[in-house]
Parts: C-alpha cells; sequence; structure tokens
C-alpha cells in the first residue's frame, strides 16, 4: 500500500494549489474591490451647539443621544468642522470647533478641520477676507495666513485633539481671499497668487502639526463637471501649488449632475493626479414632503437619479449606498471616502433671519429620530445597490 499514497500526495498537492489559485484570482480580481471599506465615513456636524441650544434632541432606536455618538455607534469616524474668524454671535468660531473636536474625540471619532479663511460663509459667490486681514498686500496676507493656519492647528493638538486633516479653504473654485486670492479672471497672475496663498497656509498647517505628515485637502465645488474640475487643478498646479494630498469635492446631486458624471469626474480625475479623491460634502433628501419656495430641493426634477432614487428615507440610504459604491470603484483605490453635509441641522438658520433651507436633507426626521441612511457610515461595507 505504500506505492499508491506517494502517488497521492502530489494528487492532493495540486488539488490545493489550484484551489488557492482560484482563490487568489478571485479576490484580487474586480470583485476584490467591494469589500474594501472606505477610510474616511464621515460629517460635517459644525451646527451642533447652535442646534442643541435651539432645543434640537436626536434619537437613535429610541435613546436619545448626541450627533457625535449617534455618527461612531453607525460606524462612522471623522467629523468635519469649520472654522470662521470672527463670524455672528453663535455661529462656528474657533472655541465652538475646539468644543466640538473634544466631544468627537471623546466618541472616538477623527477630525478634519476646515478654516474658511473668511468671518462668515464662503464659497465660489463669497470669499471675504476676514475684515482684520490685510486685503491688498500679497505678502503681508501670505504672511497671515500662514500665522493663523500654523496657530489654529496648534491649539487643537494643545487641547489633546490633534486634528486628522485640513482642508484649506472652502469650496476655492474661484479662489480664496477676495481680490488678491481671485482667479475669477482667469489669468495667470491670479492663479500664481492663488497657488501663493495656498502654499502658505499649507506650510502653516504642517508646522502647526511637527512630526507628522498632516494630509491637506484641497475643496471645489464641481462634483459632476469634469471640466470645470480639470481647468482648476491643471491652473493651480501648474501656476505652482503642488504640495496637497487630496482632491475634495462637493456633490449635491440637485446642483452637481448625476451619479454618472460623478463617477467620470472621479476616474478622470484619480487617474490625471495621482492624488486622494475625498467627497467633502454632500447630501441627499429625505423627503419633498413639506418643502417651500426657497429650499435647496423642493421638486423632484431636481433630482437627475431621482426616478431610481425616490426622495424616500429609502432613497436617501440607497443614493449613500450608489456613493459609496462609486468611491470604492476610482482607480488605483483613490476614492478615500466622504462627508455627509450636516445630517442634523433641522432648525438652525444659515445667517441671522434667513429661514432654513435644507431640514429635508437632514438623516434625521422632523422630531429628531434617527433615519436608515444612517447605516451609510458602516464599518462594513453594504451590497451595492443597483445604479441609476
Amino acid at each position: 500500500m505504500a506505492p499508491p499514497a506517494r502517488v497521492a500526495l502530489p494528487l492532493i498537492l495540486v488539488f490545493v494549489l489550484a484551489v488557492v489559485s482560484v482563490l487568489v484570482t478571485v479576490l484580487s480580481g474586480p470583485g476584490a474591490r467591494s469589500a474594501e471599506v472606505l477610510g474616511v465615513r464621515g460629517a460635517d456636524i459644525s451646527f451642533t451647539l447652535q442646534e442643541e441650544a435651539a432645543g434640537t434632541a436626536l434619537s437613535d432606536g429610541g435613546q436619545r443621544r448626541p450627533i457625535e455618538r449617534i455618527l461612531a455607534a453607525h460606524g462612522g469616524n471623522y467629523v468635519r468642522l469649520r472654522v470662521w474668524v470672527n463670524p455672528p454671535a453663535g455661529y462656528s468660531d474657533e472655541k465652538s470647533a475646539l468644543t466640538l473636536a473634544r466631544r468627537a474625540r471623546g466618541a472616538g471619532l477623527k477630525i478634519m478641520l476646515v478654516p474658511h479663511y473668511s468671518d462668515f460663509w464662503a464659497d465660489p459667490h463669497a470669499q471675504e477676507p476676514p475684515a482684520s486681514w490685510p486685503r491688498s498686500d500679497l505678502a503681508a496676507m501670505k504672511q497671515r495666513i500662514g500665522d493663523y493656519t500654523r496657530d489654529l492647528v496648534s491649539r487643537f493638538a494643545a487641547q489633546g485633539t490633534p486634528i486628522d486633516m485640513i482642508q484649506i479653504g472652502n469650496e476655492i473654485t474661484n479662489g480664496i481671499l477676495w481680490p488678491l486670492g481671485s482667479v475669477r479672471a482667469g489669468t495667470a497672475d491670479g492663479w500664481a497668487r492663488l497657488a501663493a496663498l495656498l502654499n502658505s497656509a499649507i506650510a502653516g498647517a504642517r508646522e502647526g502639526a511637527p512630526g507628522r505628515h498632516l494630509p491637506v485637502v484641497l475643496h471645489v465645488d464641481s462634483g459632476g463637471d469634469s471640466g470645470l474640475s480639470r481647468y482648476f487643478f491643471d491652473s493651480l498646479i501648474q501656476a505652482g501649488a503642488a504640495s496637497f494630498d487630496i482632491i475634495g469635492l462637493s456633490y449635491y446631486p440637485f446642483w452637481n449632475g448625476s451619479l454618472a458624471a460623478l463617477r467620470a469626474n472621479l476616474d478622470m480625475l484619480a487617474s490625471r493626479y495621482h492624488r486622494g479623491i475625498l467627497i467633502a460634502e454632500t447630501a441627499y433628501p429625505r423627503s419633498l414632503a413639506a418643502a417651500k419656495p426657497g429650499d435647496w430641493v423642493s421638486t423632484p426634477d431636481q433630482l437627475p437619479d431621482g426616478a431610481a432614487l425616490p426622495a424616500t428615507p429609502a432613497g436617501q440610504e440607497q443614493f449613500l449606498t450608489q456613493l459609496r459604491q462609486i468611491l470604492r470603484d476610482v482607480p488605483d483605490h483613490r476614492g478615500l471616502g466622504f462627508f455627509v453635509w450636516e445630517p442634523a441641522w433641522l432648525t438652525v438658520s444659515p445667517k441671522p433671519g434667513e429661514p432654513m433651507p435644507a431640514a429635508n436633507l437632514a438623516m434625521f426626521d422632523r422630531d429628531g429620530n434617527a433615519l436608515p441612511s444612517l447605516n451609510a457610515f458602516a464599518a462594513t461595507e453594504p451590497a451595492a445597490a443597483g445604479e441609476s
């Protein structure tokens, strides 16, 4: 019986090796990417203190809990915190951001900090310098933005909440610190000034975080617009801004186009610039039932994928599931993750005296009860839904 045993052993080895080969092929093929978990699954919670002061209370599974604890319980791992220099009373100043950073860290969450370099909202339509900063002296402004960023980052570390990422400015598609850093005219001089200001801010941020590499995000509002995205980053890199790590995008389908347009843009950006890609802001409506004129989303025709993803709690959840899949599919594994815009923003005015325009984008109902879309923060990947 000895000879048959010696013959059987190689046959068993051949079989085992064949099985291993098949498994390696399957696990390294296209399907393997669906098992990857996005490294950033977070939310901007900058309105939290104002919402709580207004009496907003959140519940998850019948239990009242603060937003950062709910995010963590559902698998979220990051918060995004904005900072204005000298905003109207009660809005997102440094003190508020430091408070929220302590709460987030206490819940086990990481922090992306977003200085707007303005006293109030900064976006493609408004990039006003803080009133106390110089407006016409480039050298002085470079010094100011670098010092301010360094000191801001240092203060977060000093209280025991060192930040994990920094976004330099907010939706800087048309520049920052107008008029010095404006690129609305598209001139080479304008792009050079913007690059110089951004480089100073980036250097300041890294001075404030010595001994480690602090990832830097540059953020534009062109989620579904490949042409605008390419124009911005081509122009900026050519002008000399090359020390950033991550491309951040706002993607609101009612402003930025379909999921297919987003996919095309992300694939282009990853392949062209070889940097990580982050959806820095996103949201989707849970309902249109109580929408009113002036709300950001009030009619079904504003949703390019609305036939497949209606404005319902289930549609909101499926939108985020599909967004996760698109990020996982970005070439070279460069899709880092996403931040949902203010999932618990239910009552507070964006500006004093203005009506609240986006309560139907929250991930809680009007009574503060958690919705299924919070599953989008899960630390395991949900099954991919059929894409529209």
